[in-house]
């Protein structure tokens, strides 16, 4: 028998795609305390000012913001402390090898719930200039007006 497989999206970057221009994604799991992964569940998060890194090998998220659980009973947790992303040795080689070139970062998209699990979908991405953002803003425009006229 086949398990049906759960998704919850919990958290997008929207200003992402308008703000860099994206080459590649992957999807992270992330390792997180018992009562973050409870404030992830009620969507209690805030992934837009993050940034990743990778450091010796491994890569790290900056900048995530989860706020405590309420009624948390452990000590008390850095909301925003850097945490380690799962990734292949391969994957992490590959993004690496990006991100060492001039003017690629690595940024999350979106923080979603699989199967129970918290995964980050990261990508390689490269920012745009303020004049590629207009340029993106007016193809964005023709887009929604040729559907919009049914073409």
């Amino acid at each position: 028998m086949k398990k049906k497989e759960n998704f919850q999206l919990i958290s997008t970057n929207r200003r992402a795609k308008f703000d860099y221009e994206i080459s590649q994604t992957y999807t992270a799991g992330i390792v997180l305390l018992g009562p973050e992964i409870k404030s992830i569940r009620l969507k209690h998060v805030n992934i837009n000012s993050a940034f990743a890194k990778v450091e010796n090998g491994e890569v790290f998220i900056y900048g995530m913001q989860i706020p405590t659980y309420k009624f948390n009973t452990m000590r008390s947790i850095d909301e925003f402390r850097k945490r380690k992303l799962l990734l292949n040795r391969n994957e992490i080689k590959r993004i690496k090898n990006y991100i060492d070139k001039k003017g690629y970062s690595l940024i999350p998209l979106e923080l979603f719930l699989k199967n129970g699990w918290a995964k980050l979908k990261i990508a390689i991405a490269k920012g745009r200039k303020k004049f590629d953002k207009k340029e993106y803003l007016k193809e964005k425009d023709i887009e929604r007006q040729t559907r919009q006229e049914g073409y």
